[in-house]
């Protein structure tokens, strides 16, 4: 008794044929986010380390700026003066350039 899918066509597909369907149909997928090589990936039920969690802090600060930068810049100018737009302002004046360049250490005998 055979076993398997039977073929769509007259002939059973190539690997090459499986391989550019499987391909055309995964076009649209996006790609998972990867992290720099420098930095390991955490193992399932493993923390991430320090290091990792401490870059991952400062991405999400940087872009959290960003984001209140485009909150201030759609808000009427007349709502600017408000305390809305003074907070949003003095997110936008911090200097994030000093937490950014900081390269936290790796660890007993890493460093």
């Amino acid at each position: 008794m055979p076993r398997g899918r039977r073929p769509g066509g007259e002939q059973a597909m190539t690997g090459a044929e499986r391989q550019a369907r499987y391909r055309a149909r995964h076009a649209h997928a996006v790609p998972p986010a990867r992290l720099p090589r420098r930095h390991r990936q955490a193992t399932p039920g493993q923390p991430p380390s320090r290091p990792q969690r401490w870059h991952a802090a400062v991405a999400e600060l940087a872009a959290l700026q960003a984001e209140y930068a485009a909150w201030l810049e759609a808000l009427p100018e007349a709502t600017r003066d408000g305390a809305t737009g003074q907070a949003l302002q003095a997110i936008i004046d911090l200097d994030l350039a000093d937490i950014l360049a900081i390269e936290p250490p790796r660890g007993f005998g890493r460093d």
